[in-house]
């Protein structure tokens, strides 16, 4: 039977949303509560008992690796015959094919020094350079610390208490998200079972119900969990044809938390607090590579000013998946960093060289930065939907493109001379 061009990659994509849909990272590594409770009864002695074992018998896949990593290998196989080898569309689906059976080999390694490996292949590792070839991940983390060490909050205005219930945010978040996307579309709701604070799902925001928070914290989960993750989803679920842009696999991982992190930034909502947290993941993460087990995490944590059960939370985070012992960590939450420093040199690259039509494509779904101009093309061939959900500061880009001329030439200025020149004269 004849299909149109456009008929074969929707096809092909409903088959790979259909392949991933039984794989979900972040539960198969979730440790339960019994994890932590049975760490403290030991008065924080003794390294939880999370293992290869472990993740077999508590969290078992939802799925036959090897029937999976087959099946996504008959899709790409499909691919390649139906759309070609050199097809742009058809070179997306087939590396998100590959990815996703990295996916399934890293999760049948839970527990092992393997499945750092394929942790570090998806998500990168501090010691990873930007495109400088000179400065790595870890040098940003270590430059960024000292510089948010030299901040005290105090100086910088009001403080926001953390004196609203997981209710009172719900009920903040659905008014506000009612406005942006529209009655029912997007909800906030509570939940026991999330790690963090929150957690974004194609059309919902789920909010911890015994964590307290701040209006500021309301400000940041509106803008990251909303408007970026939720956003992006929507606008990939709303594609007539490429649907698989409403699921993302570890490679769009960067573009999606980078660009929330720029987010909270461009509408005034970030705080040091915050940055510092998004930075301990990568100082964290560069520990564990060199060896520092769940202990020593805990107090890299305690250091820096957490209570004991935040320590192990935090902990928690970088070695889910993991050895307890270190030296193979599960690195995705370096992405927050990585992904602001890559998107913000794209945007500033793409106004320096007259691109600015690529920059709304960063929420058209769950992409990839490299895929953007193919997408753009795709776009403009019909194939491809433009966002519609899009954050103010990126559906008028005036603001943002002065914003990114005037970075492109500060980033020429000798920021130490600067410096210098200031400190003789205002600081002393």
């Amino acid at each position: 039977m004849w299909r149109s061009y456009k008929e074969n990659v929707h096809r092909l994509s409903k088959q790979l949303v259909e392949a991933q849909r039984p794989i979900r990272i972040l539960d198969t590594l979730k440790w339960g509560d019994e994890i932590e409770e049975q760490f403290f009864a030991s008065k924080c002695r003794e390294l939880p008992k999370v293992d290869a074992a472990f993740y077999a018998e508590q969290r078992p896949l939802r799925f036959d690796p090897a029937l999976k990593i087959e099946e996504f290998e008959g899709i790409r196989r499909e691919v390649d015959r139906v759309l070609g080898s050199d097809d742009e569309l058809g070179v997306i689906l087939s590396r998100y094919c590959l990815e996703y059976q990295d996916v399934v080999r890293m999760l049948q390694a839970r527990g092992t020094q393997e499945f750092y490996t394929f942790s570090r292949r998806l998500y990168g590792s501090p010691k990873d350079h930007f495109e400088d070839e000179k400065t790595t991940l870890a040098d940003f983390g270590h430059m960024l610390y000292d510089i948010l060490n030299g901040i005290e909050e105090d100086r910088l205005g009001v403080r926001s208490p953390r004196n609203l219930t997981a209710e009172q945010v719900v009920e903040t978040l659905n008014e506000r998200f009612t406005q942006y996307f529209g009655d029912g579309v997007v909800v906030a709701k509570l939940d026991d079972g999330i790690l963090s604070d929150a957690a974004a799902g194609a059309d919902y925001v789920k909010i911890k119900r015994s964590v307290m928070f701040s209006e500021r914290d309301v400000d940041i989960l509106e803008v990251h969990e909303g408007w970026v993750h939720v956003g992006t989803n929507k606008n990939g679920e709303r594609q007539h044809v490429a649907t698989w842009l409403s699921k993302g696999p570890p490679s769009t991982s960067a573009i999606q938390e980078g660009l929330a992190v720029l987010l909270e930034i461009l509408a005034f909502r970030a705080t040091p607090q915050r940055a510092h947290k998004l930075n301990n993941r990568i100082l964290a993460c560069e520990k564990a590579e060199d060896g520092a087990n769940f202990l020593e995490l805990m107090d890299f944590y305690r250091t820096e000013g957490f209570d004991p059960r935040e320590c192990f939370r935090h902990a928690q985070r970088v070695l889910r998946g993991g050895l307890i012992t270190g030296g193979a960590p599960f690195t995705k939450d370096i992405v927050y960093c990585r992904g602001f420093v890559e998107i913000y040199n794209f945007l500033c690259t793409a106004i320096r060289l007259g691109r600015p039509e690529l920059i709304p494509f960063l929420f058209v779904g769950k992409v990839a930065l490299g895929d953007l101009p193919t997408l753009h093309r795709k776009h403009r061939e019909g194939v491809i939907d433009g966002p519609v959900f899009l954050p103010p500061q990126f559906r008028d880009l005036n603001g943002l493109a002065m914003w990114l001329a005037y970075s492109n030439f500060f980033n020429r200025v000798d920021l130490t001379a600067v410096q210098n020149h200031y400190r003789a004269r205002l600081m002393t």
